[in-house]
């Protein structure tokens, strides 16, 4: 167990920091993806489990993306991925669409895959600590599937909670996508 969300981030970054390369979700997200029309998505960075030949692969197959939009107040706003080539730089040197369709939208989306440092098996969801995809996933409807994006190495037994954090209901790694249980507070 780790004492603080802190050092877990530290620990979580450290180690993908090592990693030899990023591996991609395309391959397990075309084995195990619900037959949906929208997908909220993040574009990945760095050592991040890597997004872009997913997003290529779900505009091919006439999904629409979601993706997002990072706010000043460290909040998200939602516009439809146009392709990679359309992005365009926004806040912290993300990529995002050119058009904001509000914080609102992600409600909207019928799967959300969200970026996360780690998760352990009862869904909760280490982040970056901007409180971001917490404050967006609190907007999700009901229902709908949330899963985060990890390693395999990244699903562990606990990880620190705080009541804000939201949690997931699977872990999406290059391998696999792993349902995880949801505490009975859910």
């Amino acid at each position: 167990m780790f004492l603080t969300k802190d050092v877990a981030r530290r620990r979580f970054l450290e180690a993908r920091g090592a990693r030899p390369r990023a591996e991609g979700l395309l391959a397990s997200a075309q084995q195990v993806l619900p037959d949906v029309c929208r997908i909220a998505l993040y574009v990945s960075r760095g050592p991040e489990p890597q997004t872009g030949a997913l997003i290529d692969w779900l505009l091919a197959t006439h999904r629409e993306v979601l993706l997002p939009i990072l706010y000043a107040d460290n909040d998200l706003g939602w516009g439809v991925a146009p392709g990679a080539a359309d992005l365009v730089p926004g806040r912290l040197g993300l990529s995002e669409p050119p058009i904001d369709l509000g914080s609102d939208a992600i409600a909207t989306a019928d799967l959300v895959i969200c970026p996360a440092l780690a998760v352990a098996h009862d869904g909760v969801r280490l982040g970056r600590g901007g409180g971001s995809y917490d404050r967006a996933l609190a907007r999700v409807r009901p229902g709908t599937p949330v899963w985060a994006a990890v390693y395999d190495t990244e699903i562990v037994d606990t990880l620190p909670c705080d009541s804000h954090d939201r949690p997931v209901d699977a872990a999406l790694t290059p391998n696999r996508l792993i349902p995880l249980r949801r505490s009975a507070d859910d």
